[in-house]
């Protein structure tokens, strides 16, 4: 494929290790960073220290605090900014661009005020003449993994299949493989949802609980996330691929994950506040976990697990009370409530 600038939006893990593979593929690649001491490591020492520790990054992968100066001249955007960021930034795209680019979102998560999935409020705020199309990228997919090159797939999701076979090239190689797929609401359902049960699996190892109930709440967890998701338009065949029960395999057993490790100190006894404060960057699976307990009541959809870590989360309920009130409820046949 020809050279690309592709603006990266968000120089976290996420965004940096992304900027790697393009960069690794040949493109022109730009971070785009709030943090100065941030961007000045990348583009001095080739670092981001606070995000991926000790990797190196490439030569040609450059960081700018400028938003008009990443995005000029960018055939291609990506926004890999948290999910509470995202309106915000998108509005701002909006008011720089001039000619229509393939965006991009690499963000898992549901906004609480509106229920709304990323690719919505993106389009709420870029203007149609100012996108070509919205791409969700999305997977089982740790950043420090995709940063130290271990092969790792993911799914870029667009009604139109020219953009996704245009996204699936710019950021194919030997170590990421892309697939494409037309369902973005079950894309996106899947990869914010996953978030709050990694969070119940996290909670669930701190309790002491082992593989058995892990395993339990995977399964059920799923359940819930394709019941929401068919209930709002999403094509169940979705969730048994890489961003439905890939992402959750991910996301629910690995100590990369920082929903399953917040989980986890909440599980030995935490309070949220602490557990927050210490991770240092964003945890999505609480704000989510929020937005799902309400969208679900609106629904009439029954999502038990997710009710309970909403509980642990923002009421303040013990996880092994929260534990037990799961295990009490009223028995019935496995098949009738997926």
């Amino acid at each position: 494929m020809t050279k690309q600038k592709v603006a990266v939006l968000g120089a976290g893990s996420w965004g940096t290790a992304l900027g790697m593979a393009l960069s690794d593929n040949g493109h022109d690649a730009v971070l785009w960073g709030n943090r100065e001491e941030i961007v000045n490591e990348i583009n001095q020492e080739h670092h981001n220290s606070h995000y991926l520790k000790e990797i190196q990054l490439p030569n040609g992968l450059s960081a700018t605090l400028s938003l008009t100066e990443a995005l000029a001249g960018a055939d291609l955007v990506v926004l890999a900014v948290p999910t509470s960021a995202m309106r915000e930034v998108a509005r701002e795209v909006d008011a720089i661009l001039s000619e229509p680019q393939i965006i991009v979102h690499v963000s898992k998560g549901i906004e609480p005020e509106t229920n709304l999935r990323m690719s919505e409020v993106i389009a709420e705020e870029i203007s149609p003449e100012k996108r070509k199309g919205i791409v969700v990228l999305s997977g089982p997919s740790h950043a420090e993994e995709v940063a130290e090159r271990h092969p790792t797939t993911l799914c870029a999701s667009c009604e139109n299949d020219e953009l996704a076979g245009i996204v699936q090239d710019v950021f194919i190689n030997n170590n990421l493989r892309i697939y494409t797929n037309r369902d973005v609401v079950g894309a996106e359902i899947g990869g914010a949802l996953k978030n709050i049960i990694a969070l119940g699996a996290g909670i669930s190892d701190g309790l002491g609980y082992g593989d058995n109930a892990k395993a339990a709440l995977m399964t059920r967890g799923m359940a819930e996330i394709t019941r929401l998701g068919v209930a709002v338009g999403a094509d169940p065949q979705t969730f048994y691929g890489l961003t439905g029960i890939g992402d959750l395999i991910v996301t629910c057993t690995s100590v990369h994950s920082r929903n399953w490790r917040a989980g986890n100190k909440l599980g030995q006894g935490e309070k949220l506040d602490k557990v927050l404060a210490d991770m240092g960057m964003v945890v999505e699976g609480v704000r989510t976990a929020k937005a799902v307990f309400g969208w679900a009541k609106e629904l009439k959809i029954d999502m038990p697990i997710s009710k309970a870590i909403y509980e642990v989360l923002f009421s303040d309920k013990d996880p092994a009370e929260a534990v037990d009130s799961l295990m009490g409820r009223k028995k019935k046949e496995e098949k009738e409530s997926f």
